[in-house]
């Protein structure tokens, strides 16, 4: 987190009394010179805002250090001055103490009676919902068509009669077949169907397979635990007849289930009924300035009023997990979190991926170096309260509190994870500006910075660049995060559901083989 004495006011920010970097908070021109405290630095490059510029004579194979964490070392001498940042960083691993528990602090909760609350929709089984859609899950590829023109049959038009239902939402997928099983994949794929078919979002669900699929839709509802009934229909394309009366038997079946869908009233429920996914996409160097300690303020709050904050994303972590392990309320904790570490170093072997040290283009040109900077912004918002548990992905998240699920760093089908361990609401940050949606939890988006802010407002929900622009604080910007959620919550509309946003966001991890 940033140090109490840090100040927006200059050109340049140091982070932490101990780097050897300093962010530039604004582009800076080859010969500015630029004072910090009593000396006066000289750039010697064009820096562009967001990235690093030599705060001293780094030399060659010394840590470069940027909120007093390694980043990487220097590749060859560097002057002070100098931009610093692929061209003379190289990444290099080194051992880190997990510390299991020694950062573990007791949360400080808010008595119950005080908690905040919001206006949630209680199901009859005493679920908690943000949003009242009806969903269309296709249990493989082949049945994909025919449950988007099911959903596409449900207009506006067709559901003014309905006005508590959010939308009749289709999530369709790639998978389903042609796949080995039993196998990971297969496990991963059912068990991120049945967390999006037990969602307390969907006021109901329509469940299509075609017939002769390795994931069959009987094997399916019964290997997870789902039943038929009023608020659960199955239909199977080779025994109904075929595509159109596939399509028709779907429009019928959800016209049964709109006047019960629609028949919900809002009621004021404790926030503790709030499972926020946490999520970034096209970081940049202000990311781990304002909008992630940010959020990570907001879930602190969140935490001590009784909520979950999902943390994911496990190859954004890679470099910097010690700040999660020294958080693990046990050890077996803290070592869960690097046995999934050690999986995704034996999964991306071989591989040029992210997890290996390359990060995007986009985060590259918004000023991260490398996968380990990129990681120390990313954990930042997972907030300062002990992590609780860790969980496969799409596992159903059955702990309170700061917690971690497994996932890659690719926004959709780590936000597909969350969704179906029972996040009902999803808190996006971005620097770049991803424009990105989700069904059926509704994402928030939070920028980094005000220009990108200003330039993408219809698409942007809060605007953490105040923090740089010396308007707000962190904590400040966390409360603003955190009144936010709750109204979301309420049923206050997202920018991405204004633009309807989430139809094509559904998308399960893939694993292994395709055969």
């Amino acid at each position: 987190m940033l140090q109490a004495n840090t100040s927006f006011t200059g050109p340049l920010l140091r982070l932490h009394h101990r780097d050897n970097v300093l962010i530039a908070r604004e582009a800076l021109s080859i010969g500015q010179q630029v004072r910090i405290g009593d000396a006066v630095l000289r750039m010697r490059a064009q820096i562009a805002a967001g990235h690093k510029v030599a705060g001293v004579r780094i030399s060659r194979g010394q840590p470069v250090r940027k909120y007093d964490a390694v980043i990487g070392v220097a590749a060859r001498d560097i002057d002070a001055g100098e931009h610093v940042h692929t061209h003379n960083i190289a990444l290099i691993d080194f051992e880190r103490d997990p510390g299991f528990g020694l950062d573990v602090r007791p949360v400080d909760y808010i008595p119950e009676h005080e908690r905040a609350t919001f206006a949630g929709i209680v199901r009859p089984d005493g679920r908690v919902a943000t949003r009242n859609f009806i969903g269309i899950l296709a249990s493989v590829n082949c049945s994909s068509t025919v449950i988007k023109n099911i959903a596409a049959w449900f207009t506006p038009e067709r559901l003014r009669a309905y006005p508590n239902v959010d939308g009749v939402v289709a999530f369709a997928q790639t998978s389903g077949c042609g796949m080995s099983s039993p196998s990971e994949h297969f496990d991963v794929l059912r068990r991120t169907l049945a967390g999006y078919a037990r969602h307390p979002n969907l006021a109901g669900v329509l469940v299509v397979g075609l017939g002769c699929e390795r994931n069959q839709v009987a094997d399916l509802l019964e290997s997870q635990g789902l039943e038929t009934g009023k608020t659960m229909h199955a239909l199977v394309m080779q025994s109904v007849g075929g595509t159109r009366a596939t399509i028709e038997a779907g429009i019928a079946a959800i016209e049964k289930m709109l006047p019960a869908a629609n028949d919900i009233v809002r009621t004021q429920v404790p926030v503790s009924h709030l499972k926020i996914g946490l999520e970034c996409g096209g970081s940049d160097g202000f990311s781990g300035i304002t909008a992630n300690p940010a959020l990570g303020a907001a879930m602190d709050l969140l935490v001590q009023h009784g909520g979950t904050a999902i943390l994911s994303e496990t190859p954004e972590i890679h470099g910097v997990e010690y700040m999660l392990t020294r958080r693990a309320v046990t050890p077996e904790v803290g070592q869960k979190l690097l046995d999934r570490l050690a999986w995704w170093e034996r999964y991306t072997r071989g591989h040029n991926g992210q997890f290996n040290g390359v990060v995007g283009p986009g985060n590259q040109q918004g000023g991260l170096a490398n996968i380990f900077e990129k990681s120390l912004g990313s954990a930042m918002k997972g907030g300062t309260t002990p992590l609780q548990a860790v969980y496969e992905y799409a596992e159903p998240i059955d702990r309170a509190g700061f917690v971690f699920m497994d996932s890659p760093g690719y926004d959709p089908v780590a936000v597909t994870g969350q969704i179906a361990s029972g996040a009902n609401l999803i808190c996006f940050t971005t620097g770049r500006g991803s424009m990105f949606g989700s069904k059926p939890a509704p994402t928030i988006k939070l920028a980094s910075n005000t220009p990108m802010f200003t330039r993408l407002e219809e698409d942007m929900d809060i605007n953490c660049g105040r923090i740089l622009d010396g308007e707000r604080s962190v904590e400040e910007m966390g409360k603003d995060i955190f009144d936010h959620i709750v109204r979301a919550a309420s049923g206050e509309r997202t920018k991405s559901e204004l633009l309807d946003l989430g139809d094509h966001e559904f998308v399960p991890w893939h694993m292994g083989i395709v055969s």
